[in-house]
């Protein structure tokens, strides 16, 4: 751990010596690792990862049987341009 200490000299002002401090502090890279350390992001658990592959598995087995009860497009990009309103110009 690095500290960073500052001396108040005789004829300086208690604004300088904070300033100095903060370049001093800032200079020495303590608040960017404190900022890494405090949001770093957790790797998940095998738990979690287990639980987020057996959700995925179950959510493409439903949209499969969507698909072959012809209630949702088998290409879902595709069904943008297949679905689209009627043009009012268009007689039947």
């Amino acid at each position: 751990m690095i500290n960073v200490e500052v001396d108040k000299t005789a004829n300086e002002s208690n604004a300088s010596v904070i300033r100095r401090f903060t370049k001093r502090v800032q200079g020495a890279g303590i608040l960017t690792r404190v900022r890494r350390i405090r949001y770093k992001k957790r790797e998940p658990s095998a738990y979690t990862k287990k639980k987020f592959v057996l959700k995925s598995i179950a959510r493409r087995a439903v949209i499969e049987e969507l698909v072959k009860l012809g209630k949702m497009p088998a290409n879902p990009r595709d069904a943008a341009h297949k679905w689209q309103k009627p043009s009012t110009n268009e007689t039947t």
